[in-house]
């Protein structure tokens, strides 16, 4: 058997060792484990409209006494496996949308987006003991979405045509405490989502959650256990692949199933 001398493995071009990357790092977020969390139930909240005409027609009343509409939603992270979750309700098994909701004329943006967030997720009962009112950590604004007319559609940029838009909707990033209660109206439904179940998954879950991928790319993110940990950053390996999961509210359903029967009409 033959060996390879020493001289033939070296070179007269030695290798090119590439210059560090970590100069201009982005902004390090601590995820905590989904484990964490403690999910309840509480009294329905039914929806202000029947249907998509109705919620237009709504919408078409406020601009005429108020001006341009202002709705913020929180995006709210936790992880599984070392993978970024985004909390997300379900109405009627079909309509996905983040916790929030329009702000009236008069209200402060951020004290109007923790109150929205009470009134969705803030537990009640026994459950609510010891837990404090609006203490939600508003981050970042990640994202900007534009209602051009009374339409569905909105759009993350204002048309050059447009003058006067009826809506602005503003989506912020809320930083997750170490452990939390969290209660859904029993109407709905609290998941889950993986990342990789939203990116490029318009058809599912509409183009605003769709890019909610897109939009958290601008951080790091750390991940710790339950005793407080980190235990990986970004990126996480070696992990199975964790699913959608239903936290709180109606029955459990098949949601492989689901996705090819529902037509999601989140962008409403």
């Amino acid at each position: 058997m033959s060996t390879i001398p020493p001289h033939a493995l070296q070179s007269s071009q030695p290798p090119i060792i590439p210059l560090d990357f970590n100069a201009r790092q982005p902004q390090t977020i601590r995820l905590y484990p989904l484990s964490n969390y403690t999910f309840g139930v509480k009294e329905t909240q039914p929806e202000e409209d029947p249907s998509v005409i109705a919620r237009l027609k709504r919408l078409q009343e406020h601009y005429a006494e108020h001006g341009m509409r202002r709705t913020c939603e929180g995006v709210l992270v936790c992880h599984e496996h070392n993978h970024p979750q985004v909390l997300m309700l379900q109405i009627a098994n079909a309509f996905f949308k983040l916790p929030g909701d329009y702000l009236k004329p008069d209200e402060d943006e951020i004290d109007g987006l923790k109150q929205r967030l009470d009134e969705r997720l803030a537990p009640v009962g026994s459950l609510g003991e010891g837990e404090k009112p609006v203490d939600w950590e508003v981050g970042d604004c990640l994202a900007q979405w534009w209602r051009p007319n009374f339409e569905t559609f909105m759009y993350p940029f204002v048309p050059a045509h447009i003058t006067r838009p009826k809506e602005c909707k503003k989506l912020y990033f809320i930083q997750l405490p170490q452990a939390k209660v969290l209660s859904v109206p029993k109407n709905m439904k609290l998941l889950a989502v993986p990342l990789f179940e939203l990116y490029d998954n318009t058809a599912r879950y509409g183009a605003q959650l769709a890019a909610i991928p897109h939009l958290l790319s601008r951080y790091n993110f750390e991940y710790v256990d339950e005793n407080g940990q980190v235990v990986a950053h970004t990126p996480g390996a070696g992990a199975p692949a964790p699913k959608v999961k239903v936290l709180a509210g109606e029955d459990d359903v098949d949601m492989d199933k689901k996705k090819q029967e529902e037509d999601s009409y989140a962008d409403a």
